[in-house]
């Protein structure tokens, strides 16, 4: 029994031992549990402030770069506000200068004005006078001789018509011809002193645009897959695409330049670009369409600047910068206009007309050529209505109208344009109908007279605008020479065409020569 309880006891005591042991484990665990949980939370969160930390400075660093770039773009913003502010400045100068030397010429012209009237007035104060010292002169003499001042007048004339009416018609033949040679000569002098003052170029007929490759393969990527590229740039640029077994280069032909300019540019570019392909071909056809656009506007404006012309309207300027791409028998027809216009102010200034109105006449006298493939008519039709829709003078109107001969003209602004148009077009190397067919005009110039008898020697000159036909003295006589004259010049009229007109010089010369031995 006390072995029973005893066991009871031991069993007991180990229990309780048990739970103290238990509680205290749980304790410790508890302990370590807790202070695992606070390392970890310390643990997160200085890693959060770490990364926190680290946030801020990348924030920081990008803020900076941010920074750095926006004041890059901003100085180069600056950069380029400064130099379009000097370009402006620039510009205001030019017009300043521009508007002092106009007030200048303004003030001289009304200085000029100011001294004819006053001349003017002197003059005729000065006749009244003289008109009345003669009145009473004629009153005078009138009352000496007893008879009238018609009386005398009859008696004198009748007088004159019995005695010199011969001597009167041989001085007004003589003087007539001295005034046609002084004309003549005078007109001669004049335009070649404008046409030495005015140099030009030679115009050189071209109708294909060569554009380098930088090696054979592009040739087929410029073809593209079953042709498709190549007939995309020849439907959209209007241009015949040459590829040939030539190394590196590709023929563009058309006759008009300013497709095979927008061609060449957009080809080039292509080229550059690499992306060969439809819709990029049409994405820089239009591209180069508005680059041309503005080309057209600065040719111009140029030519504008170079005749020292203003206040004409932009849509005509624009008209006139096409011409750059228009020609007429090779000669580019804004050169053509530019150059007559030069010769005109030069002729304007020599016979005392307005210089700046003629040379304006001058440019616009073609203008209907820029736009006459876009409209119906002639260029001279369309030319006119050009100049009166932007409200051109009446003689530029005029001088457009007439330079061709069309209408009679009516100022002598328009008979010197018509005449510098001519000089323009006729000089030598100013329309190229190709130098073969230039030499071959002149060979049958000077082979008109050949059937002619007594003609020796026949040389074209001048550019085939003079024939200089050298007779034999001891065949011809001073009467036939002038025959000869007749007889050549209407040969060259029924068998040959020619532009303005060719003078026939007959040379008869007699030469004596001895030899001293």
């Amino acid at each position: 029994m006390d072995n029973i309880l005893i066991n009871i006891l031991y069993v007991l005591g180990g229990i309780v031992v048990g739970l103290i042991g238990t509680i205290i484990v749980y304790n410790i665990r508890g302990n370590s549990l807790q202070k695992k949980k606070e390392s970890i939370t310390e643990n997160a969160r200085k890693e959060a402030d770490k990364m926190k930390r680290d946030s801020i400075l990348e924030a920081k660093e990008e803020m900076h770069k941010l920074k750095i770039e926006t004041d890059r773009e901003i100085k180069e913003k600056k950069q380029e506000l400064k130099e379009s502010e000097n370009r402006l400045s620039q510009r205001e100068s030019n017009m300043d200068k521009r508007d002092l030397l106009f007030q200048k010429r303004e003030e001289a012209l009304d200085e000029r004005e100011n001294k004819i009237a006053n001349k003017q007035a002197a003059i005729l104060e000065e006749q009244t006078k003289v008109e009345e010292i003669k009145n009473e002169q004629i009153k005078i003499l009138q009352d000496l001789s007893g008879i009238s001042r018609e009386e005398a007048k009859t008696l004198v004339m009748e007088k004159v018509k019995e005695s010199l009416s011969l001597e009167i018609a041989n001085y007004i033949k003589e003087r007539e011809n001295d005034a046609k040679l002084e004309c003549d000569k005078k007109a001669r002098e004049m335009l070649v002193l404008a046409m030495q003052r005015y140099a030009a170029d030679v115009s050189e007929e071209q109708t294909v645009t060569v554009v380098s490759l930088p090696n054979d393969e592009m040739k087929g990527r410029i073809i593209g897959r079953e042709g498709r590229n190549i007939r995309t740039i020849e439907a959209i640029t209007g241009v015949d695409l040459i590829i040939d077994d030539t190394p590196e280069a590709v023929v563009l032909s058309s006759f008009d330049p300013l497709r095979r300019e927008i061609a060449r540019i957009t080809l080039e570019t292509l080229i550059k670009d690499g992306r060969i392909h439809p819709t990029r071909i049409e994405e820089l056809y239009d591209k180069t369409c508005k680059d041309i656009n503005q080309k057209i506007i600065e040719y111009g404006e140029n030519a504008l600047f170079r005749l020292g012309l203003t206040k004409m309207d932009p849509k005509l300027v624009e008209i006139v910068g096409k011409l750059h791409f228009r020609t007429s028998y090779g000669q580019n027809a804004l050169s053509h206009s530019i150059e007559v216009a030069e010769l005109s102010g030069t002729l304007a200034g020599e016979l005392g007309e307005n210089v700046n109105l003629a040379k304006r006449a001058g440019l616009l006298h073609d203008i209907g050529k820029a736009i006459d493939h876009e409209m119906e008519g002639s260029h001279v039709e369309i030319g006119v209505d050009l100049a009166k829709k932007y409200h051109e003078p009446k003689e530029v109107i005029n001088a457009i109208a007439s330079h061709h001969g069309d209408t009679e003209p009516n100022f002598l602004i328009s008979t010197i344009v018509a005449i510098c148009d001519s000089l323009s077009a006729s000089r030598p190397g100013a329309r190229n109908d190709s130098l073969e067919n230039y030499l071959k005009r002149l060979e049958q110039l000077e082979k008109v007279t050949v059937d002619i008898p007594g003609i020796e020697k026949t040389f074209a000159v001048q550019a085939g605008r003079e024939l200089r036909v050298i007779v034999k003295p001891d065949e011809v006589d001073d009467l036939t020479s002038y025959k000869i004259a007749r007889d050549v010049k209407e040969k060259i009229e029924k068998e040959m065409q020619y532009p303005g007109t060719i003078k026939i010089t007959v040379i008869r010369e007699i030469r004596a020569q001895e030899e001293a031995k």
